[in-house]
């Protein structure tokens, strides 16, 4: 009697960030719903922060002096720029997200579609931003 030839059993790892991000081409959809958890605990994390940036602007006329002093700093305008990508990127995408829910039909174009919207419209507003913040105009 012929003896089973036995394969390998295969092998199973979790992924890692770095598998992710090199070895698998992700869908723009992929990228978009990842980049929305991101921009939704940066948002999370900073709120006390923001919450006392707001707070020190409206208490007083001097306050808001000071508010403003310390928002010509190149650091902080930059670490506000970052915050105001991830509060744009992740409304955009919460509602990309909210009418997904509403059509119930989604494709694999229409995601990808809708996936580029949200980047385009994110990224259109993060600049227009970045110019007021940085004194384009």
């Amino acid at each position: 009697m012929a003896e089973a030839v036995r394969k390998p059993r295969p092998e199973f790892r979790n992924i890692g960030l770095g598998d992710i991000t090199m070895t698998y081409r992700l869908p723009l959809a992929a990228k978009v719903s990842i980049l929305h958890r991101v921009s939704g605990a940066l948002l999370f994390l900073f709120l006390p922060f923001l919450l006392y940036l707001f707070d020190r602007s409206l208490t007083s006329e001097l306050s808001f002096e000071v508010f403003k002093a310390f928002l010509s700093n190149i650091v902080v305008k930059l670490i506000t720029l970052v915050l105001a990508w991830a509060f744009l990127f992740h409304f955009c995408a919460g509602i990309r997200h909210l009418l997904m829910d509403l059509h119930h039909s989604v494709t694999k174009e229409g995601g990808r579609q809708t996936s580029l919207v949200v980047f385009v419209v994110s990224s259109v507003l993060t600049i227009a931003f970045a110019l007021k913040l940085f004194g384009a105009f």
